[in-house]
């Protein structure tokens, strides 16, 4: 194992245990070295990895600090899709949240994952429309919402406006034709673009959460891909777990 390797182990593991709560400040440089019989850059390699996941934040004139981390929230999935006068949602806890800045409707290529599911060739061109969702008070940005749906779907329709009427694209995808709408969805982690970074105001080292939602029509058509972002430190993702009858006590 690599010495710088060795000292951002036993930096990481003084978090953990508390011995550096958050805010504190970690030892100088210099103690580190005489600490642990490294150089300085070994040490400058040890904290840099631990300020990239998000354990460590260097202060100006301030040293080194533990990172302080708010508690979680949580946003419990039903498997139920809801609406109310503003349009659709999937979890109560989003119901308040508003769009905190105008939405972008444009033409553009399908990402590689996304493209697989849509099932079109990656690069394609696909209608994309995003929006940052947050506090209706302070305006924070809580959630990146990007929509992707196929071109010759979505082409000289009012898809392709960034107003498409009360009920949003599903009602629009519902009068055309293609309902009852089917909803499927799946849950995973990545490392958040630079992009992703500003929009929700991310602290290096700290992953997205994704849920990534797929719409179908009643034949089974993809009609749309939705790509939901979020803080990885700030939410998580809780649901009930029911017990099926061959789980019965006693059975």
């Amino acid at each position: 194992m690599a010495r710088w390797h060795t000292v951002a182990a036993s930096l990481r593991e003084a978090i953990a245990n508390g011995t550096y709560g958050p805010g504190d400040t970690i030892p100088k440089e210099e103690e580190l070295e005489s600490l642990h019989g490294v150089s300085r850059s070994t040490v400058r390699r040890a904290v840099a990895q631990l300020t990239a996941e998000g354990l460590l934040t260097p202060v100006r004139r301030g040293g080194t600090k533990v990172r302080e981390r708010r508690e979680r929230s949580r946003i419990t999935r039903a498997r139920t899709v809801y609406r109310d006068e503003r349009g659709y949602y999937f979890d109560p806890s989003a119901r308040p949240w508003v769009a905190v800045r105008p939405p972008v409707v444009r033409w553009g290529p399908a990402p590689h994952d996304i493209a697989h599911v849509l099932g079109v060739e990656p690069g394609s061109e696909v209608l994309i429309r995003d929006r940052v969702m947050g506090d209706p008070q302070t305006r924070d940005p809580i959630q990146l919402s990007t929509s992707y749906l196929p071109a010759d779907l979505a082409k000289g329709t009012v898809l392709a406006e960034a107003d498409t009427g009360s009920g949003g694209i599903y009602d629009r995808l519902e009068e055309a034709g293609h309902g009852p709408l089917r909803w499927s969805e799946v849950v995973v982690a990545s490392a958040p673009s630079d992009a992703d970074t500003d929009a929700l105001r991310l602290t290096p080292g700290v992953p997205l959460l994704r849920l990534i939602r797929t719409t179908r029509s009643a034949d089974g058509r993809v009609l749309e891909v939705n790509d939901c972002r979020m803080s990885g430190e700030r939410w998580e993702i809780g649901y009930e777990i029911l017990r099926d009858g061959s789980a019965e006590f006693g059975l």
